[in-house]
């Protein structure tokens, strides 16, 4: 019978970001564009502007992306210690970023095909107003992204000096996306009012769908293999193996290591030798590797003489 806790062999799952601060700014991020969304739709319809119509329905798909960035946050901190999650609920908020990012590729489509429909088929443009409401826009947008730069990369967590917070990340790419195209819609419409150059306002939509896309492509690729179980880098295994295998006779027969957060890495080693210590010995040996959040270790005994091929 035990008559002592678990306790003391028992690891952390919480590999979350917590980022309290950069939660409640999102918040207000999201209130101040969808006020900003409504008044660009109206107004890009009203004065017949495509690039301030793509610049408020790209709004739009932002004010879900920052639903989708604040309902990550809650859901990681209020099932962080459910044991229905193998490994905590560290990827959600990766998930948050994967999914925003892939609302930026939609945007960007949508962007691409309504701007080739006005180069096709033009419309009148009621310049004065489109651009008065295009530089509010951008007013809205750069005070938002000054509201979550102060706080992306900047979350909190439990086990690492390295913060990427990629769910208030693609809430802060999508500001900047804003801005751009706001920039590129003010351009536009100066452009068409001043020179007559009409066709530059839905070049601009084009433009900003390129600029978006490479956005979009690069959050995909930050994010995707962390939902992938994607391995460290071949550098980092091969430190660990090679610290492992320096003790003893140590050899490593099989090891997995993968990312179980946005900065939290799990590992699983099966370890062969001849003189086998308690597992706190190697695990002693590994505390160097501070990216190593979960570490389990297996130790096999050879009995055999020899049964360990030499190095």
């Amino acid at each position: 019978m035990h008559i002592h806790t678990l306790d003391k062999w028992r690891h952390s799952h919480d590999f979350s970001m917590h980022n309290d601060k950069g939660e409640r700014r999102t918040h207000y991020v999201l209130i101040i564009t969808a006020v900003t969304m409504v008044a660009e739709i109206v107004a890009g319809s009203l004065y017949g502007s495509m690039a301030l119509l793509a610049d408020g329905w790209h709004m739009a798909t932002h004010v879900a992306a920052f639903l989708i960035t604040i309902f990550a946050y809650r859901y990681a901190r209020k099932h962080a210690h459910s044991p229905a999650f193998a490994f905590g609920t560290g990827k959600v908020n990766v998930l948050g970023g994967f999914s925003s990012a892939v609302a930026l590729a939609v945007v960007a489509l949508v962007m691409i095909v309504e701007s080739l429909e006005r180069l096709m088929h033009p419309e009148v443009i009621h310049f004065n107003g489109a651009i008065a409401v295009a530089c509010i826009g951008l007013l809205v947008n750069m005070a938002s992204a000054l509201m979550l730069k102060d706080e992306h990369g900047h979350g909190h967590e439990h086990h690492h000096h390295h913060h990427h917070d990629h769910n208030l990340r693609a809430a802060y790419m999508h500001v900047l996306a804003d801005a751009i195209t706001s920039l590129l819609a003010i351009f536009a419409l100066m452009g068409g009012k001043y020179i007559g150059w009409n066709w530059l306002d839905p070049v601009m939509g084009i433009v900003g769908a390129a600029v978006i896309t490479r956005w979009a492509y690069g959050l995909l690729k930050e994010t995707g293999p962390i939902l992938l179980d994607a391995s460290i880098e071949s550098d980092y295994r091969k430190a660990i193996q090679e610290t492992l295998e320096k003790d003893a006779d140590n050899r490593v027969a099989d090891m997995h290591v993968w990312k179980v957060g946005a900065n939290d890495y799990a590992a699983i080693i099966s370890l062969v030798t001849h003189f086998p210590n308690a597992t706190e010995h190697y695990r002693s040996l590994l505390s160097g590797f501070e990216r190593l959040s979960h570490v389990t270790i297996e130790v096999h005994e050879c009995r055999e003489k020899p049964c360990i091929e030499p190095n």
